[in-house]
């Protein structure tokens, strides 16, 4: 069965070669010429764990092949995964991509869509010469380990009336299947809204914790043994149960915005929903009012901001706390020295214009600030030479929202460490 994945951006270009990995063959179709030579050679314009090896060792195995000819493409197709970076203009992509194939196929949507997409799909794929069914089948990727996520994923979801397609996609993911991973096959509703889903209550989930981080500060509990004691519980889990600074990731904000729009449009209050991001919302405000009780005031001070991804081992920084918390500070009237081992491409991007100073190392980010803020996990972070950057720093301040360093050795070697949640 030969696999087709429309779309070479972040989410094509992930879906291609893991299913490429799996022993399928798969042509990933772009219509801009210059995206598919590029990831073709190799070269990618994000950053990914462990893609690029995953791309070349299939591309050499002749498992993966990339092509802007849409006509050879439609007409090899058993299976095309829809798989765009937005959903903007979604639905008239898939009649056309629908339109074009030259035999009965199926149609799968893994690109995010709002509930009742699928819905208004299927009518017009009726009025289609062959035979195109379509299938609703989310994806639960993270920036930074998503062919991880790919290969080991908690649940398949699969939102589908046909049998045949869910047959198709049984075997396409025959690997998973035999490890255990289990397929829900429901109706496309429930499929579209299963993401939303599950990113709001994550969402959820890490700002309850850093609520909790909060009230820590009050009565003198550590939030990283409460997280740890928590997530120990098997009903809650430890997984995005860590205090720092906020939720972000390309898709997050869009899924919490869908939902929220989907239940008042049904007359439907989702309060927990609101209040998650209004915390979430509110932590960068936390993080200034920590650096300004550090040093009176953020005005006409310097900061120093270790990380600028939304998390670790990515370069997207959507949504990102450390940008949040750069512009901020900006606009308080402090100056921001930044430093990110694979990010700061997208950020000067996301901050144009910004008069940030971008430096090509923690230490140059240390040096000179009237503190040092960690905004971002990456673990490099956890082994640097902090004796030297105490001499770099005009004062030994740092923040650390992510919790990542030890605490009790910085405040031994002079420091005034500052963590979330921590006393």
């Amino acid at each position: 069965m030969h696999i087709g994945v429309y779309g070479a951006g972040y989410l094509g270009t992930v879906v291609s070669a893991c299913l490429a990995d799996f022993g399928n063959p798969v042509t990933c179709y772009d219509a801009d010429n210059v995206r598919i030579y590029a990831t073709a050679q190799g070269s990618i314009p994000f950053y990914e764990k462990n893609l690029k090896d995953v791309i070349k060792r299939n591309i050499r195995a002749g498992r993966l092949v990339y092509s802007s000819d849409l006509e050879s493409f439609s007409a090899k197709s058993q299976v095309v995964f829809l798989a765009e970076d937005s959903c903007r203009y979604l639905e008239d992509v898939a009649v056309k991509l629908a339109g074009s194939l030259k035999n009965d196929a199926t149609l799968v949507l893994v690109t995010p869509v709002p509930v009742g997409t699928a819905a208004r799909l299927e009518p017009r794929m009726k009025e289609m010469p062959n035979k195109v069914t379509i299938v609703s089948h989310p994806l639960f990727l993270t920036d930074g380990c998503a062919v991880e996520d790919f290969n080991w994923p908690d649940r398949i979801v699969v939102g589908t009336k046909s049998t045949h397609a869910v047959q198709m996609l049984k075997q396409i993911y025959r690997p998973l299947a035999m490890r255990g991973v289990p397929i829900i096959v429901t109706n496309h509703e429930t499929a579209e809204l299963v993401r939303e889903a599950s990113t709001a209550f994550l969402a959820t989930k890490i700002s309850f914790i850093n609520e909790l981080s909060t009230l820590c500060e009050h009565v003198s509990a550590d939030s990283v043994d409460l997280a740890l004691a928590l997530g120990l519980d098997k009903k809650i889990g430890p997984r995005c149960l860590q205090p720092g600074a906020g939720f972000g990731g390309p898709f997050v904000e869009s899924d919490m915005e869908a939902l929220a729009q989907l239940a008042t449009g049904n007359g439907v209050s989702l309060r927990v929903l609101s209040a998650a991001r209004e915390v979430s919302r509110s932590l960068c405000d936390q993080v200034v009012d920590k650096l300004s009780s550090a040093l009176q005031s953020v005005s006409g001070k310097e900061f120093g901001i270790l990380g600028l991804s939304f998390k670790p081992n990515t370069n997207s920084v959507a949504g990102s706390g450390s940008i949040i918390l750069a512009k901020s500070l900006m606009a308080k009237g402090a100056k921001v020295r930044a430093y990110d081992p694979v990010a700061i491409p997208d950020a000067k991007q996301e901050m144009e214009k910004m008069p940030v100073r971008y430096c090509e190392s923690a230490y140059h980010a240390a040096e000179g600030s009237d503190a040092l803020v960690v905004g971002t996990g990456w673990p490099e972070f956890r082994a640097l030479d902090f004796d030297r950057i105490k001499r770099l720093l005009r004062r030994p301040i740092v923040i650390d929202t992510k919790n990542l360093l030890d605490g009790t050795r910085m405040r031994s070697m002079g420091y005034q460490y500052v963590g979330m949640g921590r006393n």
